[in-house]
Protein backbone atom coordinates (compact mmCIF):
# COMPACT_ATOMS: atom_id res chain seq x y z
CA UNK A 1 0.00 0.00 0.00
CA UNK A 2 1.29 3.48 -0.99
CA UNK A 3 0.89 5.87 1.58
CA UNK A 4 -1.01 9.37 0.32
CA UNK A 5 -2.26 12.55 2.04
CA UNK A 6 -4.84 12.82 3.62
CA UNK A 7 -7.58 15.29 1.30
CA UNK A 8 -8.38 18.68 1.88
CA UNK A 9 -10.96 20.61 -0.17
CA UNK A 10 -11.30 23.96 -1.27
CA UNK A 11 -14.27 25.17 -2.57
CA UNK A 12 -13.93 28.22 -4.66
CA UNK A 13 -16.44 30.25 -7.49
CA UNK A 14 -15.93 31.50 -10.51
CA UNK A 15 -12.06 31.80 -10.61
CA UNK A 16 -8.81 30.60 -8.16
CA UNK A 17 -8.16 33.34 -5.90
CA UNK A 18 -4.73 35.26 -6.43
CA UNK A 19 -3.29 34.16 -3.54
CA UNK A 20 -3.47 30.39 -4.62
CA UNK A 21 0.24 29.65 -6.20
CA UNK A 22 1.42 26.50 -8.11
CA UNK A 23 4.76 25.21 -8.82
CA UNK A 24 6.26 22.54 -11.25
CA UNK A 25 3.24 20.33 -12.34
CA UNK A 26 -0.21 20.46 -11.41
CA UNK A 27 -2.91 17.75 -11.25
CA UNK A 28 -6.29 18.92 -13.68
CA UNK A 29 -9.87 17.81 -14.25
CA UNK A 30 -12.93 19.04 -15.24
CA UNK A 31 -16.76 18.40 -14.53
CA UNK A 32 -18.96 19.68 -17.58
CA UNK A 33 -22.87 18.99 -18.11
CA UNK A 34 -21.88 16.31 -20.75
CA UNK A 35 -19.29 15.52 -23.28
CA UNK A 36 -19.78 17.59 -25.86
CA UNK A 37 -18.23 21.44 -25.67
CA UNK A 38 -19.74 23.03 -28.22
CA UNK A 39 -23.17 22.42 -26.17
CA UNK A 40 -22.49 21.35 -22.54
CA UNK A 41 -20.83 23.96 -20.44
CA UNK A 42 -17.91 23.64 -18.08
CA UNK A 43 -19.43 23.21 -14.32
CA UNK A 44 -15.85 22.62 -12.23
CA UNK A 45 -12.42 22.56 -12.53
CA UNK A 46 -10.03 20.70 -10.27
CA UNK A 47 -6.51 21.17 -9.06
CA UNK A 48 -4.25 19.79 -7.12
CA UNK A 49 -0.52 20.00 -6.40
CA UNK A 50 -0.47 16.26 -4.99
CA UNK A 51 -0.02 17.21 -1.50
CA UNK A 52 -3.62 16.52 -0.57
CA UNK A 53 -5.01 19.83 -1.14
CA UNK A 54 -7.54 20.32 -3.81
CA UNK A 55 -9.26 23.69 -5.36
CA UNK A 56 -11.78 23.36 -6.56
CA UNK A 57 -13.49 26.14 -8.87
CA UNK A 58 -16.92 26.06 -9.57
CA UNK A 59 -18.59 27.84 -12.75
CA UNK A 60 -22.55 28.54 -11.76
CA UNK A 61 -24.67 29.13 -15.19
CA UNK A 62 -22.19 31.32 -16.58
CA UNK A 63 -22.27 32.88 -20.28
CA UNK A 64 -18.83 34.20 -20.49
CA UNK A 65 -16.32 32.96 -18.49
CA UNK A 66 -14.19 35.63 -16.69
CA UNK A 67 -11.23 33.40 -14.79
CA UNK A 68 -7.77 35.13 -15.24
CA UNK A 69 -5.91 33.54 -12.34
CA UNK A 70 -7.22 30.07 -13.45
CA UNK A 71 -6.31 31.29 -17.27
CA UNK A 72 -2.86 32.75 -16.51
CA UNK A 73 -2.15 28.68 -14.99
CA UNK A 74 -3.40 27.02 -17.62
CA UNK A 75 -1.33 29.50 -20.10
CA UNK A 76 1.87 29.02 -18.10
CA UNK A 77 4.14 26.63 -20.25
CA UNK A 78 6.20 26.41 -16.99
CA UNK A 79 3.76 24.59 -15.57
CA UNK A 80 3.16 20.71 -16.26
CA UNK A 81 -0.07 20.69 -16.19
CA UNK A 82 -1.15 16.77 -15.66
CA UNK A 83 -4.68 15.12 -16.64
CA UNK A 84 -6.41 11.69 -16.90
CA UNK A 85 -7.61 12.04 -20.35
CA UNK A 86 -6.38 15.16 -21.42
CA UNK A 87 -8.09 15.00 -24.57
CA UNK A 88 -11.64 16.02 -23.31
CA UNK A 89 -10.46 18.25 -20.66
CA UNK A 90 -7.54 20.35 -22.99
CA UNK A 91 -10.67 20.63 -25.06
CA UNK A 92 -12.87 22.08 -23.03
CA UNK A 93 -11.19 24.16 -21.40
CA UNK A 94 -9.56 25.70 -24.66
CA UNK A 95 -13.02 26.04 -25.96
CA UNK A 96 -14.29 27.97 -22.95
CA UNK A 97 -11.58 30.00 -22.58
CA UNK A 98 -10.53 30.78 -25.72
CA UNK A 99 -6.76 29.38 -24.78
CA UNK A 100 -4.34 27.04 -25.92
CA UNK A 101 -3.61 24.77 -22.89
CA UNK A 102 0.39 23.54 -23.23
CA UNK A 103 3.07 21.34 -21.34
CA UNK A 104 0.54 18.40 -20.77
CA UNK A 105 1.11 14.58 -19.17
CA UNK A 106 -1.66 12.26 -20.00
CA UNK A 107 -2.18 9.30 -17.36
CA UNK A 108 -4.33 7.74 -19.94
CA UNK A 109 -2.01 7.83 -23.03
CA UNK A 110 0.68 6.98 -20.54
CA UNK A 111 -1.09 4.05 -19.47
CA UNK A 112 -2.13 2.57 -22.71
CA UNK A 113 1.74 3.07 -24.28
CA UNK A 114 2.93 1.57 -20.80
CA UNK A 115 0.76 -1.28 -19.79
CA UNK A 116 0.08 -3.29 -23.01
CA UNK A 117 -0.65 -5.94 -21.06
CA UNK A 118 -3.99 -4.66 -19.89
CA UNK A 119 -6.89 -2.85 -21.59
CA UNK A 120 -7.74 -1.61 -18.08
CA UNK A 121 -6.99 2.17 -18.31
CA UNK A 122 -9.31 4.21 -16.49
CA UNK A 123 -8.54 6.18 -13.54
CA UNK A 124 -10.02 4.24 -11.39
CA UNK A 125 -8.15 0.54 -12.30
CA UNK A 126 -4.96 3.29 -12.71
CA UNK A 127 -5.64 3.54 -8.71
CA UNK A 128 -6.40 0.38 -8.15
CA UNK A 129 -3.75 -1.37 -10.21
CA UNK A 130 -0.60 0.81 -9.25
CA UNK A 131 -1.43 2.19 -6.05
CA UNK A 132 -3.76 -0.69 -4.42
CA UNK A 133 -6.61 2.34 -3.91
CA UNK A 134 -10.11 1.64 -4.63
CA UNK A 135 -11.93 5.12 -5.46
CA UNK A 136 -15.74 5.52 -6.19
CA UNK A 137 -16.89 7.10 -9.24
CA UNK A 138 -20.63 6.86 -8.29
CA UNK A 139 -20.70 10.58 -8.85
CA UNK A 140 -19.33 11.00 -11.65
CA UNK A 141 -23.05 11.20 -13.68
CA UNK A 142 -24.53 13.47 -11.19
CA UNK A 143 -26.07 16.83 -11.93
CA UNK A 144 -22.84 19.15 -12.04
CA UNK A 145 -25.08 22.29 -13.14
CA UNK A 146 -26.17 22.51 -10.20
CA UNK A 147 -25.99 25.72 -7.78
CA UNK A 148 -24.40 24.18 -4.32
CA UNK A 149 -22.12 20.62 -4.82
CA UNK A 150 -23.10 17.84 -2.52
CA UNK A 151 -19.85 16.71 0.03
CA UNK A 152 -20.13 13.50 -2.47
CA UNK A 153 -19.66 15.71 -5.16
CA UNK A 154 -16.98 17.79 -3.90
CA UNK A 155 -15.47 14.53 -2.71
CA UNK A 156 -15.34 12.88 -6.27
CA UNK A 157 -13.94 16.14 -7.97
CA UNK A 158 -11.09 16.08 -5.33
CA UNK A 159 -10.44 12.51 -5.96
CA UNK A 160 -9.74 12.55 -9.51
CA UNK A 161 -6.45 15.01 -9.11
CA UNK A 162 -5.63 13.52 -5.78
CA UNK A 163 -3.46 10.43 -7.30
CA UNK A 164 -2.29 11.88 -10.34
CA UNK A 165 1.18 12.71 -9.27
CA UNK A 166 1.60 9.23 -7.56
CA UNK A 167 0.12 7.78 -10.47
CA UNK A 168 2.41 9.68 -13.10
CA UNK A 169 5.86 8.86 -11.07
CA UNK A 170 4.52 4.78 -11.68
CA UNK A 171 3.84 4.98 -15.44
CA UNK A 172 7.17 7.59 -15.93
CA UNK A 173 9.57 4.30 -14.10
CA UNK A 174 7.61 2.29 -16.37
CA UNK A 175 7.75 4.05 -19.80
CA UNK A 176 11.73 4.72 -19.24
CA UNK A 177 12.32 0.80 -18.68
CA UNK A 178 10.06 -0.05 -22.18
CA UNK A 179 11.86 2.92 -23.82
CA UNK A 180 8.66 4.78 -24.69
CA UNK A 181 9.33 7.71 -23.50
CA UNK A 182 9.86 10.02 -26.69
CA UNK A 183 7.00 8.42 -28.07
CA UNK A 184 4.89 9.03 -25.11
CA UNK A 185 6.14 12.66 -24.96
CA UNK A 186 5.24 12.90 -28.96
CA UNK A 187 1.50 12.06 -28.12
CA UNK A 188 1.38 14.52 -25.35
CA UNK A 189 2.83 17.31 -27.68
CA UNK A 190 0.11 16.50 -30.24
CA UNK A 191 -2.32 17.00 -27.79
CA UNK A 192 -3.50 20.41 -28.10
CA UNK A 193 -3.67 19.65 -32.08
CA UNK A 194 -6.01 16.87 -31.65
CA UNK A 195 -8.36 19.23 -29.07
CA UNK A 196 -8.34 21.90 -32.03
CA UNK A 197 -9.54 18.95 -34.43
CA UNK A 198 -11.83 17.66 -32.27
CA UNK A 199 -12.80 21.01 -31.62
CA UNK A 200 -13.60 21.27 -35.70
CA UNK A 201 -15.48 18.02 -35.62
CA UNK A 202 -13.42 15.08 -36.83
CA UNK A 203 -14.48 12.34 -35.17
CA UNK A 204 -11.57 9.73 -34.25
CA UNK A 205 -8.69 11.63 -36.16
CA UNK A 206 -10.59 11.03 -39.47
CA UNK A 207 -7.82 13.26 -40.99
CA UNK A 208 -5.78 11.14 -40.94
CA UNK A 209 -7.35 7.87 -42.28
CA UNK A 210 -7.00 7.47 -46.34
Amino acid sequence: MIALPNLEIQHHFGDLPSSVRFQGSIAIDTEAMGLNPHRDRLCAVQLSQGDGICHVVQFSHEKSYHAPNLVRLLEDQSILKIFHFARFDVALLSYTFRIEVKTIYCTKIASKIARTFTDRHGLRDLCKDLLNVDISKEAQTSDWGALTFTPEQLRYAATDVLYLHKIKEILDLMLKREEKEQLTQACFDFLPTCAKLDLLGHPNLNVLEH
